[in-house]
């Protein structure tokens, strides 16, 4: 019985970590992503209304990434742990711009970043646990 416990807890550790991972990677991935954008919008007559379509690609393509990545060790429950890469993810980027901005208010541009960026993540987790099992 304690060897199942250990056995369950190990399992439950280990899949933190990679869900931790898969959001480290999502954030690297925007950071570069929008790192790289700002210069193409300083150096080129793109307008600003740009912007926010553009940033939300940049967090859906970054979280689809992680998520893909993370959940081929893990191989099981693609939905479920993509979805909560997304998740996580989206609060967290939330919770900073709420911090630093104005507020917490929760506008259109906010639910559609948030939805995109859950599905974004629910998607890559599937991707991602096909591309586990077949490699097996």
């Amino acid at each position: 019985m304690v060897n199942k416990i250990n056995k369950v807890v190990e399992n439950s550790n280990r899949e933190s970590m990679v869900l931790l991972k898969g959001i480290l990677i999502s954030f690297v991935l925007t950071l570069v992503s929008i790192f790289v954008f700002s210069i193409v919008l300083t150096y080129t007559n793109i307008q600003e209304s740009t912007i926010f379509p553009v940033m939300v690609c940049i967090t859906a393509i970054s979280i689809l990434v992680g998520s893909s990545i993370s959940t081929i060790k893990i191989n099981k429950n693609g939905i479920l742990n993509g979805g909560i890469i997304g998740l996580i993810y989206v609060l967290i980027i939330y919770l900073i711009s709420s911090i630093v901005g104005n507020g917490f208010a929760l506008n259109m541009n906010s639910i559609i970043l948030i939805i995109s960026g859950i599905i974004a993540g629910m998607i890559g987790g599937i991707v991602g646990v096909n591309i586990g099992t077949s490699k097996k």
